[in-house]
């Protein structure tokens, strides 16, 4: 029996387990089938990767207080954060990656970096 290549039909040549005739075709093949999740976790992975940018030029120092709208001008986006931290005196803390914020009065947020 003849086996075909996954993604172009062509004729396999070599082991008995193989499915795609070359790296090419394996690799197209792949991206097809996961293209769809693929869009979604690298836009979402972009807004990390910016929302760390943005936290880590406002926070030189590794500990600073920044507003809302300053934040929201440089395009932070509050839904996108890799972990929360609450204290024992249950602040909450919201992370990306060692960046952090937490929200203070009047539209201001401290900004730390976890250490």
């Amino acid at each position: 029996m003849q086996k075909t290549c996954l993604e172009c039909g062509e004729k396999i040549v070599g082991r008995t387990d193989k499915k795609f005739c070359s790296d090419y075709c394996r690799n197209s093949y792949h991206n097809k089938i996961n293209k769809d999740a693929k869009n979604l976790i690298r836009n979402v992975n972009n807004q990390l990767r910016k929302n760390y940018r943005i936290l880590e030029s406002l926070n030189p120092n590794d500990k600073t207080k920044a507003s809302k709208s300053k934040l929201l001008a440089k395009g932070f986006s509050f839904e996108y954060f890799t972990s929360i931290y609450t204290t024992k005196t249950g602040n909450v803390y919201y992370f990306v990656y060692d960046q952090g914020y937490l929200p203070l009065e009047n539209d201001f947020y401290a900004l730390v970096r976890r250490n």
